[in-house]
Order: C-alpha cells, then sequence, then structure tokens
C-alpha cells in the first residue's frame, strides 16, 4: 500500500517591510497547513506527525502552485479571497470556529466576543483565542482580523508585529 503524502514547499514572502518565511503543505484533499514564521518548516514534521501520522512530507512546489499564486498575490493586495481547496485539522469546536472566521469579510474585524456568540458559546470568547492560536491556516483562516472587544488587537501566534502588518495590509486601523 502507497503511503499518503503530504506535499510542502516554503518560500520567503516580504510583509510590510520584513522577511518571513511562507510554508504551506497540502494533501490530496487540499491545503492543510499555511504558516508565515521566522522560522519556516522546522515545525512541519512534528504538526505532520500529530494530525496525518504515518504520511510521507515530500517538498514539491506545484502541488502548492495555487495557494503560493494566491498568497502573493494577496500580500500584493490583488487578491481578497481563497479559492484553494482545504483539508481542515482540528477539532470539532476548533473547526467550528475557523469556519466562522473564513465569514469575516476583507478589511474587517470581529472580537473574540462576536465570533463566541456566531458559534453558539457567547462566554466562550477564551476558547475562541485558544481555537485561533492553533489555526493551521494563516491568511486562509484570517485569525488576524479577531481583535479584542476593547479595539485592542490581542494575541497573535505571529506575533503582535506580523498581525498588525497583515490589518495594515487589509486597511484596517486599530
Amino acid at each position: 500500500m502507497e503511503k499518503s503524502r503530504i506535499c510542502f514547499w516554503t518560500q520567503p514572502v516580504a510583509i510590510g517591510g520584513q522577511a518571513y518565511a511562507l510554508t504551506v503543505a497540502s494533501t490530496a484533499q487540499g491545503l492543510c497547513r499555511l504558516s508565515l514564521d521566522l522560522e519556516g518548516e522546522e515545525a512541519l514534521p512534528a504538526w505532520a506527525e500529530r494530525w496525518l501520522p504515518g504520511q510521507e512530507l515530500l517538498r514539491e512546489k506545484e502541488a502548492n502552485a495555487l495557494i503560493l499564486a494566491e498568497t502573493a498575490a494577496y500580500l500584493a493586495q490583488e487578491r481578497r479571497q481563497f479559492t484553494v481547496p482545504l483539508h481542515l485539522l482540528g477539532t470539532p469546536f476548533q473547526i467550528r470556529v475557523w469556519q466562522e472566521l473564513r465569514r469575516i469579510p476583507y478589511g474587517e474585524t470581529r472580537s473574540y466576543a462576536d465570533i463566541a456568540a456566531q458559534i453558539g458559546c457567547p462566554q466562550g470568547w477564551r476558547a475562541v483565542g485558544s481555537a485561533n492560536s492553533w489555526n493551521p491556516l494563516a491568511l486562509i483562516i484570517p485569525c488576524h482580523r479577531v481583535i479584542g472587544k476593547d479595539g485592542r488587537p490581542g494575541g497573535y501566534r505571529g506575533g503582535l508585529d506580523l498581525k498588525l502588518k497583515l490589518l495594515r495590509l487589509e486597511d484596517i486601523q486599530i
């Protein structure tokens, strides 16, 4: 029996004048990971073993060509939505949160409390924040658009500086 594959690619991108490593990974189902960080693909093997154990990691740009093109267009402010198929990997609660985050329009924000209310857990704003921190698809699942009820930016797995740069990219001032 042939091993299932996770095809990945890492390349540098610039956001707000700083270089980040864009790492994308996909399965036959769709994009399963997109990260923007300073470490590149170092976290990919542990992530893959947790969510897709036993699958082979294969460095392959062509399998990720669509998301690379869409990400480049987004970062150039030429694209507002992504069309790439997704392979969401998370708990049922995380997936509910992430699906709600995908409904936040480009250039707009919602609070953690807003998201909690939308998914039927009005007191679950901290759980929403936790689900955001485990988001495997930065940009695609726009957790950078989620801010505190008081208008403060809140946290971001990639760091507050990156979150603010992504918000400015979408002309969001907070």
